[in-house]
């Protein structure tokens, strides 16, 4: 049911460029429950604030499979140098003060 209410723009992606949105949803919509909450929440909080570089790293780092990304992030396999990447970090730092 649509709020009528409700002032169009209202959402809270509707300030978002299409690249953004796009990557959200992918966060969001991963496949693997953990990783959803994982990806989606730390997106949810930084995507406005990050850059072009920061966005590439980001859709670079979307395409890992899940299970590898899961467990490089709850530490049950060591992080690869290729992966150990300040996006990585700021992610693992970002849960790490959620706790």
């Amino acid at each position: 049911m649509i709020n009528d209410n409700q002032p169009q723009g209202d959402h809270p992606t509707s300030h978002l460029d299409p690249r953004r949105k796009k990557i959200l949803f992918r966060c969001w919509h991963r496949g693997m429950k953990e990783m959803d909450l994982l990806l989606g929440g730390y997106v949810q909080a930084k995507i406005g604030d990050m850059d072009e570089a920061q966005l590439s790293a980001l859709e670079e780092l979307m395409e890992l499979h899940d299970q590898d990304l899961y467990s490089w992030f709850i530490g049950s396999k060591p992080v690869p140098s290729a992966q150990d990447t300040e996006l990585f970090r700021d992610i693992l730092a970002f849960y790490q003060t959620q706790r």
